[in-house]
């Protein structure tokens, strides 16, 4: 603060005594003070405490001024520019040029008023005629290293940013013009582009780009007067000849952004710029950007592709077009909408240049980002599709071409159609028709994939696509399709044809089944076609790809909207031909039915179509899957995928029976829950040898809540045999309570494994031990479900549990097996509470099941399973006695 008084101190003193001063005194003494204030400024915190800033700032740049202009006064140019470089220099007693400069600097960055004074000072004309200078005349004086030297990288970065803080004031722009060179310097830019000074160029284009953002109507009446755009148009089409694309781009966008930027305040440099062909010099520089390596990351480039796209809403009038708009539409599309505020395309002409790019170039980075520029078009303002739809038609004649494109700009190009649906909620019938024919040509596949693949997207929009593409015929080329390549596929019969189903062409297959089912969602018309077609049997064929599995099987459930048993009858006989192996092919099937089986008559269409025994029969089918060690085809299969195609098979048990008496009925009188208890005893977990073995005394007992808490959710050793066992105890118990079908313990798809998280992941690791994958909730879920006293609904399955308990057994695991019984003893016992349920248990021959499957124990009054059977007999038998029991 003190040093900051005793400056003030003496630059007071200065004033006072400059009226006295001859100018060489009064300049030694301004540079005396200059040089204590920076060393004020350099040792200052950053608080300036210097009210005569402005004055200084006046002084400082006159004398800056005064003394460029000496140096250049009557000297030739290059010798000049030798003279600005050794005046600004900082070397030894010859410093003050440096002094003026650095101070001038340091005093624009203060604040508005202080740049005002400089600006006042004419330092914008002569600052404006050295870096004409610096630009135009290179000097071969370089640092040993080839680099251009520190010194003079400083005194470059100091005087742009001076010129910078003054440019941006159009007070600046109006005093730079009686240097009479910004057209000069301009003009530079665009025909000495290969010959100026290399250091200057990017500084040059930054101090330009700043003036042009700052026009004023003097700046374009001077420009335009003195034909600067017009010459700048005509040297640029002499080194788009010769220089690089690259450098080209770079000269060129210093004019274009006077082009631009002028245009809010006068159309003048438009249209000079229209008027000398500047569009076709940017039709050549881009054209020249073709193949070029540095296009992707090029900032020139884009510059010009993004000014280009400005320049299309750059005219005197709005456009006036009329189209008709072709019905149907959907239902929320509203043309008034359309007519929404926002920039308009208004110059056709900007526009033909990106449209001929487009066309003309196969560059992947051009046509990208002229993809680009005509979806930032688009989200301007709505109209604007409509308004270049129905004048230049660019995306109908770009459908035309677009196979010759690069793969990445097939895709894009695709996405930007899919958008005109998905964000303007408007259908082009016309290019619509388009996509469909370039599908039904097939030139290059995987351009047909982009195109199907937004077809689908289109459709997966609104049902209103369904009856489009029926309407058009491309339903019927996509079966046509199917037939072909389903006939491919029998002829194979699970061989291989030398270039069958590869690549695309599978993904091709894929995305039409896609988008068959797609188009029979919610669609019976377009159903009752497929079936017409005589699809159904081709249909069935690409059944045992897992590719195409989840289409087919969406189409196939349509199919059942409109004819339940030739659904069920597909199913039920896949299930039953497909060999052990093809786990996953069952349970995609057994998936499929259970959500067909939510509809009352799909039920009794499962039920003629021999759908029970179907299931049973799958299970028969896994006969010794889970004894340990695995043995034959079962060795390479995980229990984990076993205890799954168990699981989805007794939950379309369950959902066929739920709520459905005549399914209930009939698998009760044919005795398939006792054919059930069969076939899961024979799975290979149960004991299968012998009857019931010598009891032993136990060391404890739990219930089968507590067994099911330290089987999955303790770290418990538990046998996996014991584990499996339980497994099936917990399905058959939900399917006592009716709802086995609404469970869900095992992971969707393979996806879902994919994308779990880190945590998920670890939790996997764990399951490993544990074979079934359930979902993380359902842990303590299933076990507190053991404590609620649910109504019985599928009585049978607790025959089938009693069936099981004296094969709940294994050598060496004495004390376990026996546990395990009691535990599920008790479990039964709870399960008959209540008079309602001895009624329903009675009824369905438990009674019966009890003395023939657990006689050993039933009539031995040491074993520790007599008591609780006979409390469970007696609470049923004081309800009612069963005719064969008596027997």
């Amino acid at each position: 603060t003190l040093q900051w008084e005793t400056l003030n101190r003496q630059f007071v003193e200065y004033e006072q005594m400059v009226p006295f001063l001859i100018p060489e005194e009064r300049q030694r003494r301004l540079l005396d003070f200059l040089s204590l204030f920076l060393k004020v400024w350099e040792q200052s915190p950053g608080v300036i405490v210097f009210p005569n800033i402005q004055l200084l700032a006046s002084e400082v740049s006159k004398l800056l001024t005064k003394e460029i202009k000496k140096n250049l006064n009557g000297k030739p140019a290059e010798e000049a520019r030798l003279a600005l470089e050794q005046l600004l220099q900082q070397k030894g007693e010859a410093e003050n040029g440096h002094l003026l400069l650095k101070s001038a600097y340091l005093l624009s960055q203060t604040d508005l008023r202080t740049m005002r004074n400089i600006i006042g000072s004419g330092l914008p004309a002569a600052l404006m005629q050295c870096l004409y200078l610096f630009f135009t005349f290179p000097l071969n004086k370089t640092s040993g290293d080839g680099e251009t030297s520190e010194d003079d990288t400083q005194i470059q970065e100091m005087l742009v940013k001076i010129m910078l803080n003054m440019y941006r004031e159009e007070q600046g722009v109006e005093e730079l013009l009686e240097a009479d060179k910004l057209h000069a310097l301009i003009i530079a830019t665009a025909s000495l582009w290969d010959q100026c000074s290399h250091s200057w160029k990017v500084p040059t284009g930054h101090v330009l780009r700043t003036i042009s953002k700052a026009q004023t109507k003097n700046s374009i009446v001077y420009l335009q007067a003195v034909d600067c755009i017009k010459i700048a148009i005509q040297n640029l089409f002499k080194l788009a000849d010769t220089l690089s694309a690259c450098d080209v781009c770079e000269a060129a966008t210093i004019v274009l952004c006077f082009v631009k930027d002028s245009y809010p305040i006068s159309s003048a440099l438009l249209t000079e710029f229209e008027n000398n062909d500047g569009y076709q010099l940017l039709l050549k520089i881009l054209l020249r950007c073709e193949g070029s390596q540095k296009n992707d990351g090029d900032p020139y480039l884009d510059e010009i592709l993004d000014i280009l796209t400005c320049l299309t809403t750059c005219g005197k009038t709005e456009l006036k077009v009329s189209g008709n708009i072709v019905h149907p539409q959907l239902p929320h599309f509203d043309f008034e909408w359309t007519r929404s505020s926002g920039l308009t395309v208004k110059n056709l002409q900007a526009f033909q240049v990106l449209q001929t790019i487009f066309q003309k170039s196969n560059d992947q980075y051009l046509c990208g980002r002229i993809l680009s520029a005509i979806g930032t078009i688009w989200a301007w303002n709505t109209a604007n599709f409509f308004l270049l739809e129905w004048t230049l038609q660019p995306i109908n004649q770009f459908t035309d071409i677009i196979h010759f494109k690069p793969q990445p700009v097939q895709v894009q190009f695709f996405k930007l159609v899919e958008s005109i649906v998905l964000d303007l909620s408007y259908v082009p019938h016309e290019i619509l028709k388009k996509i469909q024919y370039l599908i039904k040509e097939n030139i290059v596949p995987f351009c047909t994939l982009a195109a199907l693949q937004c077809l689908l997207s289109m459709t997966k929009k609104d049902v209103l696509f369904s009856d489009i593409f029926r309407d058009s015929g491309f339903l019927g080329l996509l079966l046509a399709l199917l037939r072909k390549q389903a006939k491919i596929l029998r002829k194979s019969a699970g061989g291989h044809l030398p270039g069958l189903e590869e690549g695309t062409e599978k993904e091709l297959n894929a995305v039409m089944l896609k988008m068959v089912a797609a188009l029979t969602v919610k669609s019976v018309r377009n159903t009752v076609v497929l079936k017409d077609y005589g699809m159904v049997p081709y249909i069935k064929i690409f059944l045992d790809d897992e590719c195409y599995r989840s289409a087919t099987l969406s189409i196939l459930e349509q199919l059942s909207v409109i004819n339940y048993e030739e659904y069920m009858s597909i199913i039920i006989g896949a299930l039953c031909s497909s060999t052990q192996g093809e786990l996953h092919l069952k349970i995609d099937l057994l998936k499929s039915l259970l959500r067909m089986l939510e509809s009352p008559k799909s039920r009794s269409a499962f039920r003629t179509c021999s759908g029970f025994n179907g299931l049973l029969s799958l299970l028969s089918d896994m006969e010794g899957a889970l004894q340990e060690p695995p043995s034959g085809l079962w060795m390479g299969v995980g229990q984990n995928s076993i205890l799954e195609l168990v699981f989805y098979t007794l939950q379309g048990i369950t959902a066929a029976l739920h709520l459905d008496p005549a399914n209930s009925n009939f698998f009760q009188r044919n005795g398939l829950f006792e054919k059930m208890a069969e076939d899961l005893g024979s799975l290979g977990c149960f004991w299968t040898h012998g009857e019931w073995q010598t009891p032993v005394s136990l060391e404890k007992t739990r219930t089968f809540a507590e067994f099911l808490e330290a089987a999955f959710c303790s770290s418990e050793p538990f046998p996996m045999w014991l584990k499996n066992c339980i497994w099936i105890l917990v399905f058959l118990d939900h399917m006592i309570k009716g709802t086995l079908h609404l469970e869900s313990y095992f992971k969707e798809t393979k996806q879902e494994m994919e994308e779990v998280s880190r945590d998920d992941q670890e939790g996997f690791q764990a399951q490993e031990e544990n074979p079934v994958a359930f979902k993380r909730p359902g842990n303590k879920l299933l076990v507190s479900a053991y404590r609620l006293n649910c109504a019985i609904v599928h009585p049978g399955a607790v025959c089938v549990m009693v069936r099981l308990l004296p094969k709940l057994y294994k050598e060496g695991h004495y004390q376990l097996s026996q546990e395990i019984q009691c535990a599920l003893v008790g479990h039964i016992q709870s399960l008959v509470k209540s008079e309602k349920s001895r009624q329903v248990m009675c009824g369905a021959g438990l009674l019966s099941t009890i003395i023939t499957s657990c006689q050993g124990a039933f009539l031995n009054d040491n074993h520790p399973l007599h008591l609780p059977l006979t409390r469970v007999f007696e609470k049923l038998a004081s309800q009612a006695i069963e005719p064969d029991v008596l027997r």
